[in-house]
């Protein structure tokens, strides 16, 4: 059968460098780190006392205040960036079948806030007997975003979350695209949101030593490729994109930020946590993106990668990197959005498939910040241009974002400049 095109019409964006998109595009081209002190709790017992959180999200802006008591935070930023994506792509559900547009929209985590505080209260006064909030669970569940989109909207077409830790939300934008190509579906609303600064979330991180603690200068903690980082930086906050089949898209006159070609998925196979070495998983999801988009290396230009600043992580991206691209990996611009801000898990990627398509929109690459001149790792190619520091003006054809995920998961999507 062949496939439909399929392109982006929408976007929205709640992080913690801005709370729409402009806002964030923005700070993400000046190298603005969204690292403070943690607001959200008291956070000075535990070894890190800094996050990237969103500052001054007001969820009323978006929600009835009766209706946003009933949602973890979580849920408050995705029903945030659905509004933002889908006013921005001009649809009309009143004018179109919705029962052929889905919403496809995950988190790592889910209401981890909620599921912290019922069971905290449980615990405190246990001894009179169980009481919980009747919308403990429907606050907690990790699918429930999707569910809430939909509801908002009325939109019956496929409906669910994808869960695979930090690579949630490229998988999420993944099947949307898959779907919409194989004819399944004419729009999806898809992405992911995540709010996991809280006491439960910072703790656990904190036991496995994934967190900087840099805490004397947390705006410079996400250093990425850097031989001093020590751990990544957690954010929060949402994005989404609307993904459209092409034809409907011009029949309604839409604009068009750039084309979905093609995604990729693969398991490291290796270990809880840690990326495999090599970055087998990493290659491998690398080169099944391009196969699936009919691309070859030498048509990338630019790579948000996943480049979380964790001592092995980064390693085996860049290595991974110089075995998929080759020759032409020194011709790319390589950086990372969560040098500015910060780790958002679940939502990490679609937060960073907007910084892919509006490098293709822009022609400009974010940078990769907080990198010294003096600060080299050994086991890394510093020929690679990790765009260190400074945005650089660039023709953006095409650019590749990589995501990978607590259990070895791995999620790759490239866009490209649409043209007819």
């Amino acid at each position: 059968m062949e496939l439909k095109r399929v392109v982006v019409t929408g976007l929205g964006a709640i992080t913690p460098i801005g709370n729409s998109v402009p806002e964030f595009w923005e700070n993400l081209v000046n190298g603005v780190s969204g690292a403070r002190p943690i607001t959200h709790f008291d956070a000075s017992q535990f070894k890190t006392h800094f996050a990237c959180e969103v500052k001054g999200f007001e969820p009323t802006q978006y929600i009835d205040r009766k209706e946003a008591r009933k949602m973890d935070l979580y849920t408050q930023y995705a029903i945030a960036v659905a509004k933002q994506a889908v006013a921005d792509s001009g649809l009309d559900f009143e004018k179109e079948d919705t029962n052929r547009i889905g919403v496809i929209f995950g988190a790592g985590i889910g209401g981890i806030r909620t599921f912290q505080e019922e069971v905290g209260n449980y615990a405190v006064n246990k001894d009179n007997g169980p009481k919980f909030n009747p919308f403990f669970i429907p606050k907690m569940i990790s699918d429930i975003a999707a569910g809430q989109i939909s509801m908002l909207y009325g939109l019956r077409g496929p409906n669910y979350a994808t869960c695979s830790a930090c690579a949630t939300s490229t998988n999420a934008i993944i099947d949307a695209f898959n779907l919409i190509r194989l004819g399944k579906a004419t729009a999806i609303v898809t992405g992911g949101s995540e709010a996991a600064v809280a006491e439960a979330g910072v703790g656990g991180f904190n036991a496995m030593h994934a967190l900087s603690t840099r805490n004397d200068d947390p705006e410079k903690a996400s250093r990425p490729f850097s031989k001093t980082r020590d751990g990544f930086v957690m954010g929060e906050g949402g994005g989404c994109l609307i993904l459209e089949e092409l034809e409907h898209t011009k029949a309604r006159g839409a604009n068009i930020y750039a084309e979905v070609a093609g995604g990729g998925l693969s398991a490291d196979a290796y270990h809880l946590t840690a990326s495999h070495p090599e970055g087998l998983g990493a290659k491998l999801v690398m080169k099944n993106a391009l196969e699936d988009a009919g691309m070859s290396p030498e048509e990338i230009d630019y790579i948000n990668v996943h480049g979380t600043s964790t001592p092995v992580g980064d390693i085996s991206e860049a290595k991974a990197i110089q075995d998929v691209f080759g020759d032409h990996a020194y011709k790319l611009n390589i950086s990372s959005s969560k040098s500015m801000t910060g780790h958002l898990l679940g939502a990490a990627g679609a937060v960073e498939a907007i910084a892919a398509i509006l490098a293709i929109r822009n022609n400009i690459v974010p940078p990769t910040i907080n990198h010294d001149e003096e600060d080299l790792d050994e086991n890394i190619d510093y020929n690679l241009n990790f765009t260190f520091n400074k945005a650089q003006k660039r023709t953006v054809n095409a650019a590749l974002s990589n995501t990978f995920g607590f259990g070895g998961h791995n999620a790759c999507v490239i866009f490209k400049q649409y043209g007819e």
